[in-house]
């Protein structure tokens, strides 16, 4: 009996204390105090999991994104590491400032979990204003930061709009583009929360259009009298996710745009046959798959994306649409990691008009060093590696009212060097002798994550075409 006593103390304190035991035990007995008694090991029962802390998220949510359940059976070590999985995968639903997995109680061999979180903010009825261009380097040295090429006017975001962990966009836009749109996602349609809805719709129009490319840069044609381009796009798609890491979708949309004659006696293959408007459907399927540390910014752990789509279905439009990226981190040391992103895609049939045409360069999907640049193209991709090292984390503390509980602002910083190679396969480059050939760049950065996952990025690169300089990029849920 005592040496059962002892044995319980011994577990439920390593447990209580904190979610990771330091000292992992043997595979084949458990050691107590007593270094000359040995227990054989045992599984051990989840039992109760009490969450708290969630004032505005359901506790079934929480419990859909831990990786054990009550009444199963694990060996310590093992129930242990679920711990960290736990706090791992609920931090990166980006619902919550902190969260803590651990031991509640020990009643025998069963042990009562806790699960403690501090929410967010959800709600952001915010101003509205971002450049149009496709990185603010382009926006500050192309366009000599011209107001012109600004939308402005109000978003509102909300994340966890019914506490199931949903998100509701809408956007009202004025300046460089007139637009109205909307989405919602994550519309649970099964009990179980495997199966889910998201929709969404947009309409704008523009007084200015990227209709060609040369010499790898974008030409605009503005028009201070008129529209130049107008578009409607909606869609609608269904959301499977069985377990915690994977979630599928496959979808359906429609899309039309129209743009003036000008544009097209600019450019007779901005759509097909020198049509001046374009509509079709699309359907689509992505799978997503995610085992990182953190999200926004992983640092260990394995990533993957498929996307496969079909836009039109006659002469007019007709394009497959496969693209496929991954991501793998690993540490090194304990502070130090590298990282490989790899990117491929491809479109067929290889003709297609300009409009369908946009490959390296646009939104996610540019290599570092190229920022001036755009590669049209069917066909292609890139390879990235960093070696990242944290210098710094901290935090800012910020004042609160008497009785509450102070906010702190997390701070870290990684300084990194980099490299990237990719190649893009253009059928008709015209003047653009960026496709067809293997491209390669290279630098060193600093990256500083801060508050609600806001990410920026000072990058200083180097191109096989002899040019250097500071690059920008931002990323942030606003």
């Amino acid at each position: 009996m005592i040496r059962e006593k002892k044995y319980c103390f011994g577990l439920f304190a390593a447990l209580l204390s904190c979610c990771i035991v330091t000292a992992q035990l043997p595979d084949d007995q458990a050691m107590v105090a007593d270094t000359s008694i040995s227990v054989p090991v045992s599984k051990f029962i989840v039992g109760e999991i009490d969450v708290s802390g969630n004032k505005k998220t359901k506790t079934n949510i929480i419990l859909r994104e831990i990786p054990f359940h009550t009444g199963e059976e694990y060996l310590l070590q093992d129930l242990v590491k679920k711990f960290e999985d736990a706090r791992r995968q609920l931090m990166n639903t980006a619902l919550f400032h902190s969260v803590i997995v651990a031991a509640k109680s020990f009643d025998g061999n069963t042990i009562n979990i806790t699960v403690t979180v501090r929410e967010r903010w959800y709600l952001f009825p915010v101003p509205y204003l971002k450049p149009v261009d496709r990185n603010l380097n382009q926006w500050v040295v192309e366009q000599k930061a011209s107001l012109s090429r600004v939308n402005y006017g109000a978003k509102i975001l909300y994340n966890n709009t019914t506490g199931r962990n949903d998100k509701f966009r809408l956007w009202l836009i004025g300046g460089y583009t007139k637009q109205v749109s909307f989405n919602y996602d994550r519309l649970y349609i099964d009990k179980a929360m495997k199966w889910g809805m998201k929709i969404g719709f947009a309409a704008g129009k523009n007084r200015e259009v990227n209709y060609n490319t040369v010499n790898n840069k974008q030409v605009f044609l503005k028009d201070s009298d008129r529209y130049v381009r107008s578009f409607i796009n909606s869609y609608a798609e269904l959301t499977y996710r069985r377990a915690i890491k994977t979630r599928h979708s496959i979808g359906v949309g429609y899309y039309a745009e129209k743009v003036l004659d000008t544009i097209i006696a600019l450019n007779p293959s901005y759509f097909k046959s020198g049509r001046k408007s374009i509509s079709f459907p699309e359907l689509y399927y992505n799978m997503a798959y995610y085992d990182v540390d953190y999200i926004p910014y992983p640092t260990k752990g394995y990533a993957a994306s498929l996307s496969i789509s079909k836009r039109g279905f006659d002469n007019i439009n007709n394009v497959w649409q496969f693209h496929a990226k991954g991501f793998g981190s690993w540490y090194i040391s304990p502070k130090t990691f590298i990282n490989v992103q790899a990117y491929g895609g491809i479109k067929l049939p290889f003709k297609q008009p300009y409009f369908n045409q946009r490959f390296l360069g646009y939104g996610d999907v540019f290599m570092q060093g190229y920022e001036y640049y755009v590669v049209d193209g069917v066909a292609g991709g890139y390879l990235k590696t960093t070696l990242g090292r944290e210098v710094l984390n901290f935090s800012i503390r910020i004042p609160s009212r008497k009785g509450k509980e102070a906010e702190r602002i997390p701070v870290r910083i990684f300084g990194k060097i980099y490299g990237n190679s990719g190649y893009v396969y253009n059928p008709e480059p015209g003047e653009n002798n960026l496709s067809n050939r293997l491209l390669n760049s290279a630098g060193i950065g600093i990256d500083i994550l801060t508050f609600y996952d806001v990410t920026f990025r000072f990058e200083y690169s180097f191109n096989q075409l002899g040019q250097n300089g500071l690059y920008l990029h931002r990323k942030t849920i606003f």
